[in-house]
């Protein structure tokens, strides 16, 4: 029987609601099904079955909110002892189970039983200081004291829940997470106390009619986001106007060559491609401050994220590689990317692993504004609607595309003097995009 456990499906990702059952009690399942379909504040995620088998009992119900390690569903795998599967994503590792028969015989030899002896623990995880007389005794199989090795636990803090106090495989499991729950507290308490003072919210006192709505996971996250950027991240901006009269022109002639290709080309593709131009020559604006080593990490690879506007909030999708892709590759994957945030079919590793965001407020008729850097990215650019407006070009007043551009930066790692310069490099490849096929 197995027990199935939600897992830590990455992204700091703690609780889901289930959405939807995809089998019912006494339905067969196979290996790689589809159990259920969880929301997350990220994503909707399709959970799989670990096993063959039938499903012998449902432990949540359709709008139910469950936590990384609930168990949700218990599969009849015609195994007889019962076994709890936990799959964490992002270690890639599978916790180990260990029947409690094979507590009981494990390292012995033939059929000889185990006495209740009690084993004098190991000394391979103690210090010379910890080996002294008055170190508590354990009773304990070989093979849960290998496992309590393994997973780096004393087990002689351990009390144990068996016969007679024997020390069980789920004592360790669970003293195990307790100490690793108690390691991340530490590291969230480092972290808050580094860049966090301690603020009382005074309580919210309105007059008149309201009403109160309660915010979906999504926008709970992107507070929480928001929060951090602007608690952590020292912010300076930059704007400037683009005169993109000939791209405007080079797009209007090339729309049908990428129609031809099944592509709607717009300009963030063209952005996106002079950005990552513009981060080959200064690395800087492709980095991120590890504050607790403090230390500047200059990133080899370029994904670029797209601030994409849906209906549940804002989702940064990222473009991979776009230094190795061209302008009609780059914009597939973004027409691709960004549909699939809408309609919350996008996945995690779509959404991770971005170093640097555009945000195309133009899109929604708006000039100027001051993006908000991405955690743990360096700078963020964003972009105006294009308008034509005059401009005077040697003594001439002549009617140009302009296009208004800001960016927002790190000022830990980055000075007001090296993002115009960085502007400026943007600026070059946009008013000339034939420089952006030939580099």
């Amino acid at each position: 029987m197995y027990e199935f456990k939600f897992a830590d499906i990455g992204e700091g990702i703690h609780e889901g609601k289930l959405l939807k059952w995809m089998f019912d009690v006494g339905d067969e399942v196979k290996d790689g099904d589809t159990l259920f379909l969880v929301e997350t504040d990220k994503v909707n995620a399709e959970i799989p079955s670990p096993v063959d088998g039938k499903i012998s009992e449902k432990l949540a119900e359709e709008g139910d909110i469950i936590h990384v390690g609930d168990i949700v569903v218990k599969i009849d795998d015609g195994e007889d002892s019962t076994e709890t599967t936990e799959t964490t994503i992002n270690e890639g590792t599978k916790k180990e189970t260990v029947d409690e028969g094979d507590e009981e015989v494990a390292g012995v030899v033939g059929e000889l039983e185990i006495g209740e002896d009690v084993l004098e623990s190991s000394d391979e995880n103690s210090t010379k200081t910890q080996k002294s007389s008055s170190k508590r005794k354990v009773l304990a199989t070989p093979v849960a004291r290998k496992l309590a090795k393994d997973l780096g636990v004393d087990i002689t803090t351990i009390e144990g829940s068996g016969a007679n106090g024997r020390v069980m495989k789920e004592d360790i499991y669970k003293a195990s997470e307790e100490k690793k729950g108690e390691k991340q507290e530490e590291k969230q308490e480092t972290k808050k106390s580094k860049h966090q003072r301690n603020i009382e919210i005074p309580e919210l006192k309105i007059e008149g009619e309201v009403e109160r709505v309660p915010i979906s996971k999504m926008r709970k996250t992107i507070a929480e986001n928001m929060v951090l950027s602007k608690t952590v991240i020292p912010h300076a901006s930059s704007m400037d106007d683009f005169d993109v009269t000939e791209l405007v022109k080079f797009r209007k002639e090339q729309k049908h060559i990428s129609e031809a290709q099944g592509t709607k080309l717009t300009y963030m593709p063209f952005i996106i491609k002079a950005v990552t131009l513009a981060l080959k020559e200064f690395p800087m604006f492709n980095a991120s401050y590890d504050d607790n080593n403090e230390e500047i990490v200059l990133k080899k690879y370029y994904n670029v994220g797209i601030a994409a506007d849906t209906p549940e909030g804002l989702m940064v999708p990222v473009i991979k590689e776009t230094d190795r892709k061209g302008i009609l590759e780059i914009s597939r994957d973004m027409n691709k990317v960004i549909e699939k945030s809408k309609d919350r079919s996008i996945g995690l590793d779509e959404l991770r692993g971005g170093t640097f965001s555009i945000t195309n407020y133009g899109a929604v008729g708006s000039t100027y504004g001051v993006p908000v850097i991405k955690h743990p990215e360096v700078a963020i650019l964003g972009i105006g609607k294009i308008s034509k407006k005059p401009v005077v070009i040697e003594d001439d007043i002549v009617i140009r595309d302009i296009m208004p551009i800001s960016i927002s930066i790190d000022h830990r790692v980055i000075d007001g003097a090296d993002a115009g310069r960085f502007l400026n490099r943007i600026k070059e490849y946009l008013q000339d995009p034939m420089l952006l096929l030939l580099s």
